[in-house]
């Protein structure tokens, strides 16, 4: 039965209608809630809802389901598949008790992993929504979790890279140079993934082959991925295309996700496909998601819950695929959402947290659009938090301008910029692969060769003459 959570502050009681409303009003403030209606009335509810928060106990999401079990198979996933004895550890503890626990030497990186089978999305959620974003670095730093297919993504002291070409008419020339833009900084090592100005099957096989040729060329050890709908690049298997990776940005309810036009039987036959290929080199890790905060909001699919604890439960679904890398857009779908540079900053953070103790190789898109208020020193600051909290990957992107979908994000060379200020690598197959292609002098250090390296020379004097086939 849902219980009323209630709490008296002095001659004031603050009473909330069941734990989805002290959730969302125990929420720092965010544009997408305030549209949603479920936000916090004041920052003193909004303090005393994050109290009464600390003092539920964990068990509690396990008996008093958000969205309910009949309805909605997200919520069948995370009640199904929870891991009992991964949980009994830290089941006595309340909300409270798990935060400070998730910050003592006691959750170390061993015993985070020994535990995430049992924690849920919404326990997670909450126990971010109680936290300081230090508080947020500090715990997901310790998260260990890595991936691989045709590299290793995850590794501690390593900040990997999707190189994202994109073109507003899938010109094969501008995606070509974009490619080598963004190798010549050291990027591409999470993917080289390309969002299709024109989506179809067609056009997706061939931007597949286009990448695919690429990275046999040079003998790059990293994987691609054209962001199709899923029922396309199933499709693409079908029909002999290179397919590295299966994409699908999802969320954290069936009618999210219907909206989506799919549904967990659908990413099931896609992620067998994609195994069946066995393209992964150094392991099997096949799947692409993104998500982001207020997905479930803009497709009236959220059951009245806050946009954070819609995001949270999106990570159940991407665990159950084992997927080579998630990210959050997270300011992709603009201020209606996550109105400023602080909204943002905050919700990056958050969806990183939750993820990687969750198990995700959780990487974010550090972007914002134009008419939100926010601006790149906001992106400087957030890709410097998320890279000191263990990151797994950001965007790299030519100036950090995307010209196809329209919005800003983090480029290569910002992405170097982190790698050189906080002292981490690509990944260490990719570093190899730098310095053996003398595009790097100093690979674990970032330090980029003074000339044009021979096997890309060879390749722009064609291009230059006209004489080039490749």
């Amino acid at each position: 039965m849902t219980q009323t959570y209630r709490y008296q502050l002095g001659t004031k009681t603050y009473q909330f209608a069941d734990l989805a409303d002290l959730m969302a009003k125990a929420t720092p403030a965010r544009s997408g809630d305030r549209l949603a209606g479920v936000i916090a009335e004041s920052a003193e509810q909004r303090a005393v809802a994050q109290l009464l928060l600390s003092e539920v106990p964990l068990k509690t999401f396990l008996n008093e389901v958000l969205v309910p079990y009949e309805e909605d198979e997200v919520t069948r996933l995370i009640i199904d598949e929870h891991d009992v004895n991964a949980f009994e550890p830290i089941s006595h503890m309340t909300v409270g008790d798990f935060r400070n626990w998730l910050l003592s030497d006691k959750a170390s990186s061993e015993m985070l992993s020994q535990i995430r089978a049992g924690v849920t999305p919404e326990m997670v959620a909450a126990v971010s929504k109680i936290m300081r974003n230090q508080d947020l670095i500090l715990v997901a730093q310790k998260c260990r979790v890595v991936s691989a297919f045709r590299n290793t993504i995850g590794l501690p002291k390593r900040l990997s890279t999707r190189l994202q070409p994109n073109h507003p008419t899938d010109d094969v020339n501008g995606i070509a140079a974009s490619i080598l833009d963004g190798l010549l900084y050291g990027a591409g090592d999470a993917v080289i993934g390309i969002n299709p100005a024109t989506d179809n099957v067609a056009q997706a096989t061939r931007l597949m082959q286009l990448m695919d040729e690429v990275i046999s060329l040079y003998e790059i050890p990293t994987q691609s991925c054209v962001l199709t709908h899923v029922t396309n690049t199933i499709e693409c298997i079908e029909n002999g295309a290179p397919v590295d990776l299966v994409f699908q940005s999802i969320g954290g309810t069936e009618k999210t996700n219907s909206s989506f036009g799919f549904n967990l039987a659908t990413l099931a036959e896609a992620h067998q496909a994609a195994l069946s290929l066995k393209r992964g080199t150094v392991g099997q890790n096949v799947m692409y998601f993104e998500t982001g905060q207020g997905s479930a909001l803009s497709a009236n699919a959220h059951h009245g819950l806050d946009q954070q604890t819609c995001e949270a439960r999106a990570y159940a679904v991407a665990r159950k695929f084992n997927p080579l890398l998630v990210n959050t857009v997270v300011g992709f779908i603009g201020p209606e959402y996550l109105f400023d540079g602080k909204e943002i900053t905050r919700a990056g953070l958050e969806d990183h947290f939750c993820a990687k103790l969750l198990g995700l190789p959780m990487g974010c898109d550090v972007c914002y659009t134009n008419h939100a208020e926010a601006d790149q020193n906001d992106m400087d600051n957030l890709l410097t938090l998320l890279a000191t909290a263990g990151c797994s990957f950001v965007m790299g992107i030519p100036g950090s301008d995307d010209i196809m979908l329209n919005y800003q994000t983090t480029s290569f060379h910002d992405a170097l910029y982190a790698r050189r200020v906080l002292g981490l690598g690509a990944s260490p197959e990719f570093e190899k692969w730098l310095e053996k292609m003398q595009i790097m002098t100093d690979a674990s250090h970032a330090k980029l060769s003074n000339q044009l390296p021979p096997a890309f020379a060879g390749t722009l004097r064609g291009l230059a003459t006209g004489t080039n086939d490749g």
